[in-house]
């Protein structure tokens, strides 16, 4: 029985949108099991997945809160 952690910001994927559309978490998780029949050959009724949305400021990417990472990046500094 397996169980996968999907976890990803709360910001969604165009603008204006503040989280991962319905539809978008029905496609991840019929892909993520798909993928484990496919591969493990783990039965689709057996597999559970949990999408996590993450709060911008509980995330963090090479050693800074991730709006000020992306910041540096963009700025082209590290």
């Amino acid at each position: 029985m397996p169980i996968v952690t999907i976890q990803v910001t709360r910001e969604g994927t165009g603008d204006g949108r503040t989280s991962v559309t319905s539809e978008e978490k029905a496609a991840l998780i019929a892909g993520v099991s798909q993928l484990l029949l496919d591969v493990l050959h783990k039965p689709l009724e057996a597999t559970f997945v949990v999408i996590e949305e993450v709060e911008t400021e509980n995330w963090g990417w090479g050693g800074l809160p991730v709006q000020e990472f992306r910041k540096r990046r963009a700025a082209g500094g590290s």
